[in-house]
């Protein structure tokens, strides 16, 4: 269902812009962007109440910044309108992080340890605001859209199993999942006739359902991007 919505979706958009987008092609270039940037999650203070990780910091020790990383994508920008562009883009962020148990340990002494893992790769569909000449060499933008969020969250280690007498076993659990979100975004490119370069600031908001293995209902995808762009155009 939600992917006959975005075809459908893709379709109107097309048939209504086409004409627009016919007539004003000549006044922008269509770019190929490559985007290098820094993705993070939202924090504690901000997450789902019903989110895995906001459940994990009651008995687990880890910090969610640890969940920070280097995200890389690509877009294929394209003219609508004399001020408006179309995007679609895919990115790419995985982080694994270690934790361990607060309060307890191994009867050895040692540490009871997991990596919990999140893997996100956004598929995006957005449009831009351009307020000036779109053959500017200084190009302030703003846009929005919507993305469909491709994501894995894995917890893989030792585990405690409160309901048997605290027996100490190795799992593994993971789950998977496509899930829609807003897109909202913000940058400014200096474009010459065949390459251009900027920095562009997103923000998304999207979460996934986990299943029973896991300490909380929600896994929240939502965060923040800082991304430099180099881009190709023509």
């Amino acid at each position: 269902m939600l992917k006959s919505a975005f075809r459908n979706g893709l379709l109107a958009m097309a048939v209504l812009l086409g004409p627009a987008a016919a007539a004003h092609a000549q006044d922008g270039k269509q770019t190929i962007n490559f985007t290098l940037g820094y993705f993070t999650p939202f924090g504690l203070d901000s997450r789902d109440d019903d989110d895995v990780l906001v459940a994990n910091r009651t008995f687990l020790l880890f910090d969610v910044d640890d969940f920070n990383g280097a995200t890389v994508g690509g877009e294929w920008l394209f003219p609508l309108m004399r001020h408006v562009e179309g995007g679609i883009g895919v990115s790419f962020s995985k982080q694994t992080v270690p934790s361990i148990y607060e309060d307890f340990e191994d009867p050895n002494g040692t540490e009871i340890d997991q990596d919990l893992s999140l893997r996100i790769v956004p598929v995006s569909f957005t449009l831009r605001v351009i307020p000036v000449d779109p053959r500017s060499p200084v190009q302030p933008y703003v846009g929005a859209g919507v993305g469909i969020f491709n994501w894995r969250y894995t917890e893989i280690g030792e585990f405690i199993d409160f309901g048997a007498g605290l027996e100490i076993f190795d799992g593994r659990f993971v789950k998977t999942g496509s899930d829609a979100g807003a897109v909202i975004l913000g940058g400014i490119r200096f474009a010459g006739d065949t390459a251009s370069a900027g920095f562009e600031i997103r923000y998304h908001n999207a979460s996934g359902d986990l299943d029973d293995d896991f300490a909380a209902p929600k896994i929240d995808l939502g965060g923040w991007t800082y991304n430099f762009t180099a881009g190709v155009r023509f």
